[in-house]
């Protein structure tokens, strides 16, 4: 292994060759192999060479070699030429009387200035070095701030979208709820004149042939019916709701529709925060009012579900299904294909009641008062709660054959467009038992499940992913929170039955508690449903009526 001396000797060469240095020329200041001595020596043979081992050397100034004089060295500096000079020069005419200086204090000036400068340049990379350092701190932070702000970009992107979404999505349910309301009214006021008119020109026929009959008892028994007539019914007067934006450049975007409105500010250009509001004049009333008690025929009121303002479809303990106006008047009934009860009723955008039959495994339609099967669910599954989105979507809640197993599944027509059943941990989001899911949308996109075995509400946004849960009992409840029938109204509102504390619990979207609607005097909610007007309709468990809340101003 070779010494460190050694090494060092390798690193230094002969300045005539690439062989190892042996000797030093103190006279010419060159490092020599013993190969090359005689050579350096012969080559410059009017010279004396002190030629030295090379760890003996003694360092000394090597000067420059006279241009005019050979074998002279120029020791001295001409201040007047700038230039080298030897001994032969100055006794010569070209350098005579000029100032002469000894070449040593020249150098030894210029070395003094050459290492002052070189410890200024050596402090320059010092503090360039401290600089490169603190630059190389500031890019890290600026790379990863910016990256930050990034990712707060794209948040904040989605968050935003998704609150548009919102906005639009309720203006649209509005409008859809203010159509379906102005429609049926006029629908209802025109069918009622045409029925009128129809029945009026039946009593003319009819009087005519008594104004030609020549028999006393005809033209006796006339009963006048112009009193009747005379009453004619009157056309609603809507005001038509208009469309209205109104935005501050960069700041504030407000959409109103009627007597909604809608506002998206943006509170913070720096931090990207935002700020979400709806504004409405229908808030909750801070005490419920009962607007009617519809008697009706039906016992035990499981399902009920509004069509229109006035009407709803009812079914109980068997398997008929009703059709009830405000009044209590019957403007119909179907008889169902269950065996026992339809295991949930709703209706379409278009008013076609739909319910699930549960021991055939079918969903059906009823048009013109005829059933149709619409949808016929896997072997195995068993169709429960039901409800027609805002899009015109079925969601079905169905559960297996023995009650282990719950899903909610998307039908457009009748081809499955979404499964709702595992979350992101692939664990099931629903419960395993005996009890129902029953399902409703609400205007954001969400869906909304009255999970009666976990004894919870769950919502899932519109990919399936769980929002929240709500499982608290009501602020005074004795008892534990028992959530059974579900319905979501055009504030978002979530409002469920809490059969037990004989209530109904109202949450908003974010699943926070409002507050309850009483009202019931201590009876049982059973079905519920939401009609055109935004007033709540509650099937009575314990009696054979319905009870017609107004929960909002």
């Amino acid at each position: 292994m070779a010494t460190a001396t050694s090494q060092a000797q390798e690193l230094i060469t002969c300045d005539l060759c690439v062989k190892p240095v042996q000797q030093f020329c103190n006279s010419c200041q060159v490092g020599l192999c013993k190969d090359c001595i005689n050579k350096h020596v012969n080559s410059l043979k009017s010279m004396k060479h002190d030629i030295v081992p090379f760890t003996k050397r003694t360092v000394q100034l090597v000067f420059p070699q006279c241009t005019s004089h050979s074998h002279q060295k120029c020791e001295a500096h001409c201040q007047q030429c700038d230039g080298p000079v030897c001994i032969k020069c100055l006794s010569g005419p070209i350098h005579k009387g000029h100032d002469i200086v000894d070449m040593a204090d020249i150098i030894a000036a210029k070395r003094e200035k050459i290492k002052r400068e070189t410890e200024k340049i050596e402090d320059i990379i010092s503090e360039n070095t401290a600089q490169d350092k603190s630059t190389e701190t500031k890019l890290s932070k600026s790379m990863a701030h910016y990256a930050d702000l990034q990712k707060q970009t794209k948040d904040n992107r989605k968050h935003w979208h998704l609150e548009v979404d919102n906005i639009f999505n309720k203006m649209e349910s509005l409008i859809q709820s203010l159509r379906d309301h102005q429609i049926t009214s006029l629908k209802s006021c025109q069918s009622n004149l045409r029925s009128q008119n129809s029945s009026m020109i039946q009593t003319v026929q009819e009087n005519k042939e008594i104004l030609k009959s020549n028999k006393v008892s005809d033209v006796n028994n006339y009963q006048s019916k112009l009193k009747e007539y005379k009453e004619i019914p009157q056309i609603p007067d809507f005001s038509l709701p208009s469309f209205q934006t109104n935005s501050v450049q960069g700041r504030e975007l407000s959409i109103e529709l009627g007597e909604y409105k809608a506002t998206l500010t943006q509170t913070s250009l720096s931090s990207l925060t935002d700020v979400v509001s709806f504004l409405s004049v229908k808030e909750l009333l801070e005490e419920a009012k009962v607007i009617a008690n519809i008697p009706t025929n039906v016992k035990k009121l499981y399902k009920v579900v509004c069509v229109g303002s006035d009407k709803a479809c009812i079914s109980g303990e068997d398997k008929i299904i009703t059709c009830v106006d405000i009044h209590g008047a019957v403007h119909g009934t179907v008889t169902s294909t269950c065996v026992d009860f339809p295991n949930d009723i709703t209706v379409t955008r278009h008013g076609e009641l739909i319910y699930s039959d549960g021991y055939n495994g079918t969903v059906n339609i009823v048009r013109d008062w005829k059933t149709e099967t619409l949808i016929t669910t896997p072997k195995g599954w068993i169709p429960i709660g039901l409800c027609c989105t805002r899009s015109g979507d079925i969601l079905v809640g169905m559960s297996t054959t023995d009650k282990s197993h719950h899903k909610i599944v998307r039908y457009q027509g009748q081809r499955v467009t979404q499964e709702i059943d595992k979350d992101e941990n692939g664990d099931p989001i629903y419960q395993g038992g005996e009890n129902a899911v029953f399902v409703v949308d609400n205007y954001n996109g969400d869906i909304v499940a009255s999970d009666g075995n976990a004894i919870t509400v769950v919502v899932v946004d519109r990919t399936g992913k769980v929002k929240f849960r709500y499982n608290n009992k009501p602020p005074g409840g004795k008892k534990s929170f028992c959530p059974e029938q579900i319905v979501t109204d055009s504030m978002g509102h979530i409002i469920v039955t809490d059969p037990l504390n004989k209530c109904l619990q109202i949450l908003d979207q974010n699943g926070q508690f409002l507050r309850c609607v009483g009202k019931l005097g201590g009876d049982t909610p059973g079905g519920l449903s939401v009609d055109s007007e935004g007033r709540l309709w509650v099937g009575i468990l314990n009696s054979t009526k319905v009870r017609v809340i107004q929960y909002i101003k």
